[in-house]
């Protein structure tokens, strides 16, 4: 599914790397979590594997099935399958959230969505994330709440169907319930879609409360330090990142 190989990235312009050689694999069905403190690159990884323009790749390669990804803009990235969950959406003003849905949907799978099917699936994914369907008709993420912004997203990515999911900080700004709803949609999805995969990156363990990983890493200076299963996090949750780093440092 998605491997990444000895990469190097920074900002671009910048030669000081973010990220120095770091590698990962994913394979489908997977659910893998990468944790850590501020400033180690988590929020890197997740814009450099989607192609954000900010950042440049100074060595090593990003792969999805096997294809090399690095020449590919976002929205080729998104058709291959890619989909990322931000952590602060984009407020887009005067594009409706259904247009946007809809253009999107058209754009991926390069096929005009029927309208009548189109606002059907609309109203039962709106249903299943608890948005009114209202919010249809207002500009994406305008004025939303942090969690309506979060439950938007989720509705996206049940609606473009991705097969590569990476959530950015999906717990920030989430209450109890509001966590709860997107998990559950989430799980439900993975369920349906038994070969995709997801990749979490996250500072605190309460969300694999709800989502079960099968790999837990610990990202610190720029590369993955130490790999576990979800005790590792709940270590961290019990020791915080200072008993973590004593850990790395002995090993």
């Amino acid at each position: 599914m998605l491997n990444i190989n000895k990469l190097s990235c920074s900002i671009k312009d910048n030669d000081v790397n973010i990220l120095e050689d770091f590698s990962l694999n994913i394979n489908n069905g997977e659910i893998h979590v990468i944790m850590g403190p501020n400033g180690t690159g988590k929020s890197t990884l997740s814009k450099v594997i989607m192609g954000h323009y900010k950042y440049q790749v100074n060595s090593g390669d990003i792969l999805l099935n096997d294809e090399s990804i690095l020449d590919l803009d976002v929205s080729e990235r998104a058709k291959k399958g890619l989909f990322l969950c931000m952590q602060d959406p984009t407020v887009i003003e005067g594009v409706s959230n259904s247009e946007f849905l809809r253009t999107a949907r058209n754009s991926i799978t390069n096929e005009k969505v029927n309208l009548y099917t189109f606002i059907k699936d609309m109203e039962k994914a709106m249903s299943d994330v608890k948005l009114d369907s209202s919010m249809l008709h207002r500009s994406l993420n305008m004025g939303f709440s942090g969690g309506e912004k979060k439950k938007n997203e989720i509705l996206q990515m049940k609606f473009l169907k991705p097969k590569m999911i990476i959530l950015d900080e999906l717990d920030s700004g989430l209450d109890v319930d509001s966590l709860k709803i997107v998990c559950d949609n989430i799980n439900d999805y993975l369920k349906e879609n038994k070969d995709a995969s997801l990749l979490i990156i996250t500072h605190y363990p309460r969300i694999l409360e709800y989502l079960k990983p099968d790999f837990v890493h610990i990202l610190k200076d720029g590369k993955i330090q130490k790999t576990g299963d979800i005790n590792l996090a709940l270590e961290i949750e019990k020791d915080g990142y200072t008993g973590i780093n004593a850990m790395i440092g002995n090993e």
